[in-house]
This record gives structure tokens, C-alpha cells and sequence, in this order.
């Protein structure tokens, strides 16, 4: 993953990231009962769970699950549709004229790969959309990715690299990059 950092479990940092997440998810819980037309009481807990005022032309629309809020900043003109999920500890920042479609899930951690690292650390890195994008609907972005100004990611894609200003994405495949090794003294049969 491009620009990884690590955050080390079991540190006051760890704790602090944990908290937080605890709020949000309260935050996100209580904005995903109220009703479709209550508008300021959502802008309100947008304000929350985001940690400043959002931008008057964002619009969200519920059920909308984030868990860490801090790290996401919002473009004028944005339009996120139903569903979406937003990890974004590693930081997302949306361009204007951005529409995401529903159930897209933007996530900027992630762990370890190798099995004897996997639980002692998240990983994290920035997602950056830039201006004009479309992301389709059911579409994961992965940590460290920025997709350029103008493209478009199609319905169900799954974006792991950097995808070029005014592109067409589209897919998802199941490619084996490497072998992993098994745990020190774990699974060695």
C-alpha cells in the first residue's frame, strides 16, 4: 500500500483511535434512526461525526456508517448516495463534483499482511478523490489509492492502484501475488 503507516495496538494511540470509534459509531447509529426529513438534526450529527461543519452543498444520504470521522474532508457539490461506509482513519479527501453511488465503501486501513504482524497493528493510508469523479455503485477504494479528476470507477469495482484523471474503471479479479509464510510456530504441520 502506498504512503502505509502503522498505528501499534495496545498504545495510548491505539486506545485513543478505539474511543473515538466508539463515539462515531453511536454518532452514525442515531443519525441512521431519524427521520429521512430532518434535515438540521442530520447536518447536525454530520458536524459530529466529522469533527467540523460540513459543507451546505454536501449531501449524504442515509444509512451512512463511518468510524473514525476526523480523517474525511469534503469538495463543494458532493452527492454520496445510501449505504456507504467510510473507514477513514488514514484520511479521504473528496474533490468537488464528486457522486458516489450507493453502498460504496471507501476504506483507509486495513492490517498486516504477513500473519505474524496481522493483529499487532492497523495499517493505514489516504484516499484522495479529486474533482469530477464517479464512483458506481457497490465499489471498494482501498487504502493509499487516488483516483483522478474526471474518471469514472464502475458498479462493483474493486480499485487497489492509483487510477489516471479522465479513465474508465471497471472489474474485479482475484490475482495471487505472493505466497504468505506461516506464523513462527504456528500451523507448521
Amino acid at each position: 500500500m502506498r504512503n502505509e503507516r502503522r498505528l501499534h495496538s495496545k498504545t495510548p494511540e491505539s486506545r485513543a483511535f478505539a474511543e473515538r470509534v466508539q463515539i462515531v459509531m453511536s454518532l452514525t447509529a442515531r443519525l441512521n434512526l431519524l427521520p429521512f426529513d430532518n434535515l438540521s438534526a442530520r447536518k447536525a450529527l454530520f458536524s459530529e461525526i466529522f469533527g467540523q461543519p460540513i459543507p451546505d452543498s454536501l449531501s449524504i444520504l442515509p444509512p451512512f456508517y463511518c468510524d473514525y470521522g476526523l480523517g474525511a474532508t469534503f469538495g463543494d457539490r458532493v452527492f454520496i448516495n445510501q449505504g456507504c461506509f467510510f473507514l477513514d482513519f488514514g484520511g479521504i479527501t473528496i474533490g468537488d463534483r464528486v457522486l458516489i453511488g450507493p453502498r460504496v465503501t471507501l476504506s483507509t486501513a486495513g492490517h498486516p499482511v504477513e500473519l505474524d504482524e496481522r493483529y499487532d497493528f492497523i495499517t493505514y493510508a489516504p484516499i484522495v478523490i479529486e474533482d469530477e469523479v464517479w464512483i458506481g455503485a457497490a465499489a471498494t477504494i482501498t487504502p493509499g489509492v487516488t483516483i483522478g479528476r474526471g474518471s469514472v470507477v464502475g458498479a462493483g469495482a474493486t480499485v487497489a492502484k492509483d487510477v489516471p484523471p479522465m479513465s474508465v474503471v471497471t472489474g474485479t479479479s482475484v490475482v495471487e501475488r505472493r505466497r504468505l509464510k506461516p506464523a513462527s510456530g504456528k500451523g507448521a504441520d
